[in-house]
């Protein structure tokens, strides 16, 4: 059960649980693939094939375990190494990728998330806890979060616990007195649950929960948090 009285703070995750992603991730890589196609068209024929995008993402993340939590230097490098294979420029890998990056800042909120975020943020400090590489100043969010933590900085991503009590520490809380949200029933429920939080898996697609540990909550939409929090 939760325990309201308990809670100091919110952490909460950003893609899917904020806005959805893919419709985002797929516009981005689109104009990344217009951009290749008028600049580096040799390399855009590599990123237009599904094999050898695969085998560029496996070789980079074999010989580059260090970035496997930086979203972006993954994106970046990856471009710089189709670049280098397409007999292209590969300086031109970071202009290339801030096209992506511009266009993955363009997100459509779910309805419930701003009216959530103002009636969290009026009660709470806020912070935002992500394995992504959301911007929250360019998408225009930033006044509602007291800090950002994101796996690309710190080093390690969810579910690891020290990036849940890292969170706790920006805002000066133990980690017994924050509440998680996020819609990743292992990376936020569980990691949350494993950090010493409490946990409120945003479920918006009636998906059965997997673990034998269960969150404090579930919700359906994040407008119920007014009821369970107000």
């Amino acid at each position: 059960m939760l325990e309201p009285g308990k809670i100091k703070a919110i952490t909460i995750d950003l893609d899917d649980t904020l806005w959805p992603i893919w419709p985002v991730i797929e516009r981005a890589e689109k104009a990344l693939h217009d951009w290749l196609a008028a600049h580096a068209p040799m390399a855009s024929a590599l990123f237009a094939n599904p094999a050898a995008l695969r085998e560029i993402r496996t070789e980079m993340g074999n010989s580059r375990p260090e970035l496997k939590h930086d979203m972006s230097a993954l994106r970046r490098e990856s471009i710089r190494l189709a670049l280098y294979r397409a007999g292209e420029n590969p300086l031109l890998a970071q202009e290339a990728f801030e096209v992506f990056f511009a266009e993955r800042q363009r997100v459509t909120l779910f309805d419930d998330a701003l009216p959530a975020l103002e009636f969290l943020s009026e009660r709470f400090p806020v912070v935002a806890l992500s394995n992504g590489n959301a911007d929250l100043q360019r998408i225009g969010l930033s006044r509602f979060f007291r800090a950002a933590i994101h796996s690309r900085e710190f080093g390690v991503g969810k579910p690891d616990p020290r990036i849940f009590h890292a969170a706790a520490g920006a805002v000066d809380v133990q980690p017994e007195h924050v509440l998680h949200i996020g819609d990743d029933a292992t990376l936020d429920a569980l990691g949350a649950l494993n950090a010493g939080m409490q946990a409120a898996w945003l479920n918006r697609a009636d998906q059965p929960w997997p673990h034998e540990q269960e969150p404090q909550v579930m919700l359906t939409e994040l407008g119920e948090l007014r009821g369970l929090l107000g």
